[in-house]
């Protein structure tokens, strides 16, 4: 739950602004922005997406931010109640239209500040996918960096041993042994460096930047739409609160994300799959710079392989077809995305402030309101999750 995530971070005093009022656009102003927005989808050539607490609210989790999130509860004195455990949760229409866009071809990546798992269980692509904050689902091994998804969330958090160890094979057929971690940040923790350079990269050669049920007050992530404005892309915001990043956006569309994101593939014709039970995909059926640079997955034996196939989908949808000539562009923008990141990367060092990853942390100068927040072909589990 994200009651017990939360009480699971080390104190913080800077929360950011908590509590702000929702506005509601009215019914007809909705319509034509997300006409608007379907359109600058459809136009799009590198469409990428950053998402926040608001998508996992229907799920049952609540956001942090919010009149009724966490932090807003906590500074009010009020007891936070509990909600569904993680693994009762259910991906919401939006994780699934997320999948649906993707598969697609229209949206090429997705940032997450989230640690439900959600996107993950959902089906979307993992070499498409920055989880900047961690996952409660996965376990990374401290010494060759395997990783691996479990059916249950991790007993830990903040980097901490899980008390397992690694069992993958070396070279010399020994094993590794290597202590397993939870890979749940605290506020001070650095951001994990592939999961960070993919989404900094995919921002900076996007024309356009989708921020859904976020406030965009964590840094850096609330700062990654800015990297898409000065490649001279759009930026688009839906989120029932004022952001950071309002006054730089084109569009603000103030609803929520289900209704919005239903609305959207209604005109890009495109349908949502049903989810039926946790099923994980490492690879993008489109091509990824960064597929490279994912770690080797272990998947907990009580999953079971399940192919995620277009019969998901309304028969009636066909995947987005493209000319030779929009190939060669996209592997052309690709493979200039991996030159970049060649030569643009530095090894991450220990040591001085200035060496270090990036960490999270409240925006203190232009604090707003609500927001929060790996793995075989596709898996689900044998049996439906327990309550």
């Amino acid at each position: 739950m994200s009651v017990n995530y939360a009480a699971g971070l080390s104190p913080f005093p800077h929360k950011g602004r908590c509590g702000m009022k929702e506005v509601h656009d009215p019914d007809e102003e909705i319509e034509v922005k997300v006409q608007q927005l379907a359109s600058w989808i459809r136009e799009s050539r590198h469409f990428v997406v950053i998402t926040g607490a608001g998508i996992s609210t229907s799920c049952g989790i609540p956001d942090f931010r919010g009149p009724q999130g966490v932090w807003t509860k906590e500074q009010r004195g009020e007891e936070v109640k509990f909600g569904v455990t993680f693994e009762e949760a259910r991906p919401s229409q939006t994780h699934m239209a997320l999948v649906a866009m993707e598969r697609k071809g229209f949206l090429k990546h997705v940032i997450s500040q989230n640690v439900d798992g959600l996107h993950l269980r959902s089906g979307f692509p993992r070499d498409r996918l920055s989880e900047l904050h961690g996952d409660m689902f996965v376990e990374d091994c401290e010494h060759c960096h395997t990783q691996y998804i479990r059916t249950n969330i991790v007993p830990t958090m903040a980097l901490k041993p899980t008390g397992q160890t690694c069992t993958q094979t070396k070279k010399r057929g020994n094993r590794c042994r290597g202590r397993l971690r939870d890979t749940i940040l605290d506020w001070e923790d650095a951001l994990p460096e592939a999961d960070a350079v993919a989404a900094e990269e995919n921002c900076k050669i996007a024309d356009l930047c989708l921020c859904l049920g976020t406030s965009l007050q964590i840094v850096p992530c609330g700062n990654y739409p800015m990297l898409t404005k000065r490649n001279k892309g759009k930026i688009a915001i839906v989120n029932l609160q004022t952001t950071k990043q309002d006054r730089n956006a084109q569009l603000r569309i103030h609803a929520y994300v289900d209704t919005v994101l239903l609305k959207v593939c209604q005109e890009l014709k495109i349908s949502i799959p049903k989810w039926e039970c946790p099923c994980v995909v490492v690879n993008s059926i489109h091509a990824s710079p960064f597929r490279e640079k994912l770690p080797k997955i272990i998947v907990d034996e009580t999953l079971l392989e399940r192919k995620l196939t277009w019969s998901d989908f309304d028969a009636e949808t066909e995947i987005k077809t493209e000319t030779v000539a929009e190939r060669k562009s996209e592997s052309e923008t690709e493979s200039s995305m991996k030159t970049e990141i060649k030569s643009e990367t530095k090894p991450v060092k220990s040591g001085s402030p200035e060496n270090r990853p990036p960490t999270r942390s409240i925006d203190s100068n232009e604090a707003h309101s609500q927001e929060n927040g790996r793995v075989i072909t596709n898996i689900c589990k044998k049996q439906k999750l327990s309550a």
